[in-house]
């Protein structure tokens, strides 16, 4: 109904119904009327203005408008003639496409909580990083559009779990013929994460690894990263209420994820991870009390063999420490709290897979 968008459109702005009148120039009882399905076409149309869209917008007429959010910095080494396939797959679907460019971080969660819901879909053109900061800014909108993803980063871990092609044309092909798909989001205290929220070993590199490193080297960046960690690698002591269970003890690496690739160095077995089923899988290092046990340790995360890990699958968890422990979140920093609660939502998402 076009009263609930109205209605929706002056929230997400902030503005009161007062507010809404006197930039209409009418007074409070007219324009409660206009979220009241009682909304003359000339006030239609002015209100349009004043929100920044369309009225075919707020009659609900958008299913067929579609946002490019494209970072611009994501893959600077790869040829951008791609993403012109990719605009032409939608525009031949009949979706009206807008573009626009991310200025820089947060920047791209600023124009969809202000245009979010014009369009009937966002297709996000970037690394993980940039799929995470769209997703989270989708859920802070009262009607999200659809989800889609052209993953063009240095690892693109979630795309591999959810098996996007990395040709932007085909993957938009895919786009226009699939039915949505809903999948789980991981909240983190009050901020949210699409695939893996990690701490330890190597988490570091994810958000240390520079961008112009990761534009040159894609991968290998990260990796070099990680060697260059090594000197630091050491346990953390942790308590960890995993589904009421409790895992208190001395730990190298943890990862809360929903994927089957964390930062391209680990794999987890597809047939242990479902993307909508409410559950991340926890996977655990515990701290070795010598080489032959690292080593041991580092062969079963290779090979998938869980039995000298921590594996489980959880849908909240809680961990305490005392210790300075930074995180990482779909690759962006998070800094250390005392106490973190980790709540899966489940299928939060809906992506057009």
């Amino acid at each position: 109904m076009f009263e609930n968008r109205i209605r929706e459109f002056r929230r997400a702005r902030g503005w009161s119904q007062q507010e809404m009148a006197e930039k209409l120039h009418v007074s409070l009882r007219t324009y409660q009327r206009c979220e009241s399905a009682q909304c003359t076409l000339e006030n239609l149309s002015r209100l349009a203005e004043i929100l920044g869209t369309s009225a075919d917008c707020l009659l609900g007429r958008n299913e067929k408008r579609l946002l490019l959010l494209v970072n611009p910095k994501a893959g600077k080494s790869k040829s951008r003639e791609p993403l012109y396939d990719a605009a032409a797959v939608f525009s031949d679907a009949g979706y009206s496409l807008t573009i626009h460019n991310t200025a820089g971080p947060g920047e791209g969660r600023e124009y969809l909580l202000r245009h979010g819901m014009e369009f009937g879909a966002v297709v996000t053109v970037g690394g993980d990083g940039t799929l995470s900061e769209t997703a989270a800014a989708l859920l802070e909108l009262e009607r999200p559009p659809l989800l889609g993803y052209l993953p063009q980063g240095s690892t693109n871990d979630f795309a591999a779990s959810l098996g996007l092609s990395p040709d932007p044309a085909k993957a938009a092909a895919a786009m226009v013929r699939a039915v949505p798909r809903k999948l789980d989001m991981g909240q983190w205290n009050q901020r949210y994460f699409i695939y893996v929220a990690s701490f330890g070993a190597f988490t570091p590199a994810s958000y240390t690894a520079s961008q112009s490193a990761k534009n040159a080297m894609g991968h290998f960046a990260y990796v070099l990263e990680g060697i260059r960690s090594l000197d630091t690698l050491r346990p953390y002591r942790i308590r960890l209420n995993v589904d009421g269970e409790i895992l208190d003890g001395e730990y190298l690496f943890g990862a809360v994820c929903n994927s089957t690739s964390i930062g391209g160095l680990m794999k987890l077995d597809p047939e242990r991870v479902v993307l909508d089923d409410g559950l991340f899988e926890v996977l655990l290092i515990p701290n070795p009390h010598t080489p032959v046990e690292l080593q041991n340790l580092m062969m079963a995360l290779v090979n998938q063999e869980y039995d000298s890990l921590v594996f489980r699958h959880a849908a909240s968890l809680r961990l305490e420490t005392e210790e300075d422990l930074p995180w990482s979140l779909d690759g962006e920093y998070a800094p250390s709290a005392a106490a973190v609660e980790i709540a899966n939502r489940r299928q939060a998402l809906s992506m057009l897979l």
